[in-house]
């Protein structure tokens, strides 16, 4: 199972530099004209996490394989996309196919790159984009009650349970109110879920800076965060076109040499990475040993058998315990024979629920 971060916003705000950089490549037509990109580009991102490091070393691992995240860049959205303008109607169609939305904010001001108006407001271009997706849920949601409405006639008590569903979802969107966590019960969260609406996605900004911005943030970026703790959201600050040119360096070296120059200890892109991992409510858990330590991404609140689905369907089916040990007991102790003799080594049953770093290996019979 894949999990995909569409970057999404205005023409000419730096989706595309933004995405090369993130996935070191020139697959994105990054230029300065709306809709450079047409059709979505794809590309695969390992997840910077440290403990990687530590755990191959002390299990003398062969190889080390990091867990990944993709992200798609999605065409510039335009007032009047919901309504098909400037090609909207397909590209929100592609936003509706991706896990999370990463909303890039333009927050830098250059004359020579062109944008919609002519004042840099970011505030503003966010409630474009926001009322597009808006606007497309509201028509998925009236289409959808049409078809319900005609099998509500024949009396039918859970038909009649989702027009009221979809009531509430159209009232609230109407109200700007969030559609996230309103249902509690299991069988109303189900059927929410398979309206695949685009607002009810978890969705981060990045604000893109200048340079001289890329460390404390400035004016614009500071009205993308008020308004993102106001919503609960995530904010990354970064600058598109600094890590381009970091990108473009093949010796670690000379990254590291333009990252001090510019004040930096690393690429300002892990935060986005590991910032699209976090609103996707996933964890990692690890297995260590000689061959190899590898990175397993899962769902919060995941159970042990699920989560030792991951690495073969016969580990969930034929599950009996895991081995368990918290990453800092592993570490600090220096492995698992060494958590195992202090006692830190735990048996697990069916219902444990994995935590993040959690050291593990299953027990199974098929």
């Amino acid at each position: 199972m894949g999990f995909k971060c569409g970057i999404v916003g205005l023409p000419n705000v730096g989706k595309s530099t933004l995405f090369n950089a993130l996935t070191e490549s020139n697959k994105a037509e990054a230029a300065n004209y709306p809709f450079a990109t047409i059709e979505p580009n794809i590309g695969r991102v390992a997840v910077p996490d440290n403990r990687m490091t530590k755990l191959s070393a002390i299990g003398k691992s062969e190889k080390t394989i990091s867990t990944y995240i993709d992200f798609v860049d999605i065409a510039g959205l335009v007032k009047g996309a919901s309504t098909g303008e400037g090609l909207g109607n397909k590209f929100l169609a592609h936003i509706r196919e991706v896990d999370a939305i990463a909303h890039v904010v333009r927050c830098f001001e250059d004359e020579n790159i062109t944008h919609i108006s002519n004042i840099i407001n970011p505030i503003d271009d966010i409630e474009i984009i926001l009322t597009e997706l808006k606007l497309a849920d509201l028509e998925t949601l009236q289409n959808k009650y049409k078809s319900l409405e005609k099998k509500s006639k024949h009396g039918d008590k859970e038909v009649k349970n989702q027009l009221e569903i979809i009531s509430l979802i159209q009232d609230r969107l109407n109200n700007d109110q969030s559609i996230k966590d309103i249902f509690s019960n299991e069988d109303d969260f189900i059927f929410y879920t398979s309206l695949n609406l685009i607002t009810a996605k978890p969705m981060l900004y990045i604000c893109n800076v200048d340079e001289k911005s890329i460390l404390e943030g400035n004016k614009f970026s500071k009205l993308v965060m008020d308004k993102a703790i106001y919503e609960k959201n995530d904010v990354v600050i970064v600058s598109a076109a600094i890590e381009s040119q970091i990108a473009e360096f093949e010796n670690i070296n000379d990254k590291l040499e333009l990252l001090k120059d510019l004040g930096l200890t690393e690429t300002t892109l892990k935060k986005v990475i590991n910032a699209g991992y976090s609103i996707l409510n996933l964890i990692t858990y690890f297995t260590c040993g000689p061959k190899e330590t590898r990175a397993w991404t899962i769902d919060k609140e995941t159970t042990a058998p699920k989560a030792a689905g991951k690495i073969h369907t016969d580990f969930e089916k034929g599950f009996i315990r895991a081995e368990t040990i918290a990453y800092n007991d592993f570490v600090g102790l220096g492995g698992e024979a060494a958590s195992r003799e202090a006692g830190k080594l735990r048996q697990e049953g069916k219902e444990y629920i994995v935590k993040d770093g959690d050291v593990m290996h299953f027990l199974f019979n098929v």
